[in-house]
């Protein structure tokens, strides 16, 4: 099993784990440190060294951070967490923050009225974190300061840093040679006047040189960093121990591979300006070069944009991941189908499909714990079933699995929420709210040049109707056996980056109501140029291209809440299904298959 099942949460390790920390925030004149989930990379999946903030407050999301101060110590999180945090902390030591409602700077500024200094570690935050904490607490007295980590200090059995194995990745999934890509890039940088790039995230630096990593569960990067020279050179700064002969050739004599620590000293040799991420480079990469006196300015990540918009080559290729992963889906919910109320654990769940997808004889890693949550803990947006946590599929509840794999050739993320027995009318009229949501993204066709921010809407307005809403984002960006969230694409009321032909999206409203049940349901769509409409204006639109054909559970809908259109787009997904998924699933499993893509 690629999932474990161990529950990692320590509520009562925190406690005095925070004194520890206070002990040294004591010592080195501190009035509170910062800890961040987060690694030298910024990445929102860490390796076990980075689990700095799961071990010293319990909590084991994959966003939020702790501000630790003599008195208090805020465990801020958004509203996928804000259930699962109060499980996981000791409520009497560690109080919960609504993040973003609550921005860290405000709360420091209350907390800290005396003023103070707070430590923080340089590797672990951005330029455009410690810049905005300045300038919002700067007036109240309140410094910052990059110290040593105080957690590795207190941090008895800390896990060493890791060392996986780095490989090529096909140019014939990728659909352009890492040769091409560093030019076309290095052409940008000479159009802004830049002499390099700095490169810090993995995923920037797997997709510019076609390589992929393991230094991540789930996320096949690996843990380097890299400088762009304007001629299209990469100096490669990795472990040694990562490397091969065959990643050696592969990457060829114009990418200079390095010792990680010759990366701040190399910083020092930069000619020309050179450019810097500063919502994704740490802190002490500028600091660096300040004290070199580098000349350098912001600006975004240059492998950001490209990485985002898939070429035809990756989405062939994930289009195949999606259709073997969706029979494996299928094969899934046939077993499930048989099951009776009550012989089932969410455990069960979790391996059951694990398994399925082993079945495909491609799967390379699962790509993200598995979300299988019935009842009260399906209205848990991240949940991770534990063997403490696990808990058995009754009558009349609904489950929520959440779960993808990761192929050589794409990474799937797909949700679908089951009955259990018979389900209620209250869950029924919420479960199709939420699937109208997300046939309203399906459908969507939108002028160039709009943005996550302008779609979001459509996908909750069928909730907002009935008072209601969800608390994460309808949609984030995937990779192409990269990282299954990926940036800076996105479908969210914060999003302001415009869509673009390429860009591979999830598409999943939810509703959750604490204690009682969740229900979300996810596709991912990929951006496409929409077709031309006679009498049409003379404009470039998009709309959207479905990746995923596994059938949604026709039992939760109820069809009189539904017009005419939408009926008609779940009819034709479903057909799509059928045509697609048939072919490639056992007999049983195409009987199943024909049943449920039934027309409503």
């Amino acid at each position: 099993m690629f999932q474990s099942f161990q529950d990692t949460a320590s509520p009562e390790q925190g406690p005095p784990r925070l004194a520890a920390l206070r002990t040294e925030m004591v010592r080195e004149g501190l009035a509170g440190f910062l800890i961040p989930r987060a690694d030298a990379h910024q990445g929102e999946y860490v390796a076990p060294h980075d689990e700095r903030l799961s071990w010293a407050t319990g909590f084991t999301g994959s966003a939020g951070f702790c501000a630790a101060l003599a008195n208090i110590a805020g465990v801020f999180v958004d509203g996928r967490y804000r259930t699962q945090v109060k499980r996981q902390v000791d409520l009497a030591h560690f109080t919960p923050v609504n993040w973003p409602e609550v921005q860290l700077g405000d709360w420091l500024n209350d907390q800290l009225s005396d003023g103070g200094t707070v430590g923080y570690d340089a590797w672990l935050h951005t330029p455009e974190e410690i810049e905005k904490l300045v300038k919002t607490c700067s007036a109240n007295g309140i410094r910052f300061a990059a110290v040593n980590n105080l957690i590795d200090h207190v941090w008895p059995d800390q896990p060493a840093p890791p060392q996986g194995h780095i490989s090529p990745y096909p140019t014939e999934l990728a659909g352009e040679p890492h040769g091409q890509k560093r030019a076309r890039l290095a052409q940008g940088l000479k159009k802004e006047g830049h002499g390099a790039a700095i490169i810090t995230l993995p995923d920037s630096i797997a997709w510019l040189l076609n390589i992929r990593g393991s230094d991540i569960p789930r996320n096949p990067v690996p843990h380097c960093f890299a400088i762009l020279r304007d001629d299209g050179h990469v100096a490669l700064f990795v472990d040694p121990a990562k490397v091969d002969d065959a990643l050696r050739a592969h990457l060829g004599p114009e990418v200079n591979l390095r010792p990680t620590q010759a990366f701040l000293p190399a910083l020092h040799s930069i000619t020309g300006i050179a450019r810097l991420d500063p919502k994704t480079a740490p802190m002490a990469v500028r600091h660096a070069l300040d004290e070199a006196n580098i000349a350098f300015e912001h600006g975004e990540d240059p492998c950001l944009i490209p990485k985002a918009t898939k070429t035809r080559a990756e989405i062939s290729a994930t289009s195949e991941a999606h259709l073997r992963d969706g029979a494996a889906m299928v094969e899934f919910l046939t077993w499930f189908d048989v099951q009776p109320p009550g012989s089932l654990t969410e455990i069960d769940m979790a391996k059951r499909l694990e398994s399925f997808r082993r079945d495909t004889n491609a799967l390379l890693d699962i790509s993200f714990d598995t979300i299988a949550g019935t009842g009260a803990n399906g209205a848990v947006m991240h949940y991770r079933v534990t063997e403490t946590s696990n808990s058995t599929l009754e009558d009349g509840q609904l489950i929520v699995v959440d779960s993808g794999g990761q192929y050589i050739d794409g990474t799937t993320d797909i949700t679908r929420t089951l009955p259990i027995g018979q389900p209620g009318d209250e869950e029924r009229r919420a479960f199709t709210r939420v699937l109208k949501g997300m046939i309203a993204i399906s459908r969507a066709r939108f002028p160039k040049g709009l943005a996550g921010r302008d779609l979001d809407a459509l996908a909750r307005y069928p909730l907002w109707l009935a008072g209601q809403d969800f608390n994460h984002g309808t949609g984030h960006g995937v990779g192409v056996y990269l990282c299954v969230h990926e940036g800076p694409q996105r479908i969210s009321r914060v999003s302001h980056v415009p869509l673009k032909p390429g860009m591979i999206l999830s598409n999943e409203p939810g509703y959750y109501r604490e204690g009682a049940f969740g229900i979300r349901i996810e596709n991912l769509i990929v951006v496409q140029e929409a077709e031309l409409f006679d009498g049409a204006d003379d404009r470039e639109m998009y709309d959207f291209l479905t990746l995923t054909y596994v059938p949604i559970d026709r039992r939760l809908i109820l069809p009189a809440m539904m017009d005419a259109g939408e009926i008609d787009w779940l009819n034709r997904y479903h057909i799509t299904c059928r045509d697609k998924i048939g072919p490639r699933v056992s007999d049983a499993a195409r009987l199943w298959l024909d049943a449920a893509t039934k027309p409503l």
